[in-house]
């Protein structure tokens, strides 16, 4: 298939799709049950940060990881947004201003997954969802390896083959990578230390698993 996100080209397709389509998508997030099933997840699986951790949402979209991680955190982190869309930015803004939690610790940026504005080893932990399937897995993952410092982690949560995710795919237009691959992939470069699979009466149970690793 033919990726619409590359590192040479910042204003790729998928930022102005999902610049038009912010609203159909932020409203599936809002019905479906993503953000209850996250805030679950972290409550049985709290993120593996402490005080003061250096917290990348890699393509947040509209928000829906980074609330969940603002609900679950109750101490004072750094969390960067970061997401191709600016329209997609400016919703997750305005999504944590309107919630509870520790709002002040998110800051946003419009940026790219595959050419992160950042230096090396800049974050303790590095979450994504629903991004990587917009790319070449192996170019994404090395990215992000890239800027998780020594010991970080990763939580990655990939689109699963289903019914579901196959009209997904169509709605939004990305491609999942097979769950062999994902794995392989990850252990390139992490050691996982977690493959959860969310129970199936639970939407985001349809088209994810959450895998958690640490990099190497």
């Amino acid at each position: 298939m033919e990726y619409v996100l590359t590192a040479t080209k910042p204003e790729a397709r998928a930022g102005s799709y999902y610049d038009k389509i912010w609203r159909l998508y932020d409203l599936t997030f809002k019905l479906n049950g993503y953000g209850r099933s996250l805030d679950q997840y972290f409550a049985a699986h709290p993120p593996p940060v402490s005080r003061g951790a250096r917290i990348l949402d890699a393509g947040c979209g509209t928000g829906t990881l980074t609330l969940a991680l603002v609900r679950a955190l109750r101490f004072p982190v750094r969390i960067t947004a970061l997401d191709l869309s600016a329209s997609s930015v400016t919703a997750a803004r305005k999504a944590v201003a309107d919630s509870e939690g520790r709002r002040r610790d998110v800051n946003y940026m419009q940026g790219n997954v595959l050419s992160l504005p950042f230096a090396d080893n800049s974050f303790d932990f590095v979450v994504t969802s629903g991004a990587l399937e917009y790319m070449s897995l192996e170019d994404g993952l090395t990215e992000l390896a890239r800027v998780i410092a020594p010991e970080g982690h990763l939580l990655h949560l990939p689109i699963r083959p289903s019914l579901v995710s196959t009209f997904l795919e169509l709605c939004f237009r990305f491609k999942h990578h097979a769950p062999k691959k994902v794995l392989h992939d990850t252990e390139r470069l992490f050691k996982v230390v977690d493959h959860y699979r969310f129970p199936p009466l639970q939407a985001i149970g349809w088209t994810k698993t959450a895998l958690l690793a640490q990099k190497i």
